[in-house]
């Protein structure tokens, strides 16, 4: 799920970039979508999605511009956040890629029913560490825990 109010199919190069990396981990891609940037917008097609899927990964509006407000609309869908996904993602953007505009990123993961929803920057830099060294990595563990 891209969130932009620009982006569209075509021009969307995060979201391809994610859907390449799970292609490439033989991850199956059920449903893309391209949602504005509204609260309302983003809560609606997330919750069509929980529990009817395992992951959710959202590219953009996690920065601290005004129109950015994936998190504002995730956080009061999940029933647990993984506060390590967004510090580790920090970390790794800072050491690996942006320097210090990595403390700009609102990066998230949380779940929501037996749903793990990743929420990371739309930049094709940004989605390119978040799937390589971090969301391929640990998936497949965390989709298994949420169906114990």
């Amino acid at each position: 799920m891209t969130i932009s109010d620009t982006r569209n199919q075509a021009t969307d190069k995060g979201g391809r970039t994610v859907i390449n990396h799970l292609s490439a981990h033989d991850i199956t891609v059920s449903h893309y979508e391209i949602v504005q940037d509204d609260i309302n917008a983003i809560q609606q097609s997330m919750t069509q999605l929980i529990n009817s899927v395992d992951i959710i990964i959202t590219t953009g509006g996690t920065g601290i511009a005004k129109r950015d407000v994936t998190i504002e609309a995730v956080k009061p869908l999940v029933d647990k956040e993984l506060e390590g996904f967004g510090e580790l993602f920090r970390y790794l953007s800072f050491t690996e890629d942006v320097g210090t505009k990595a403390m700009l990123s609102r990066a998230f993961c949380g779940t929501s029913g037996h749903t793990v929803i990743f929420c990371i920057p739309g930049s094709v830099g940004a989605v390119d560490l978040a799937m390589k060294k971090l969301i391929t990595q640990e998936v497949f563990h965390m989709v298994n825990e949420l169906h114990k």
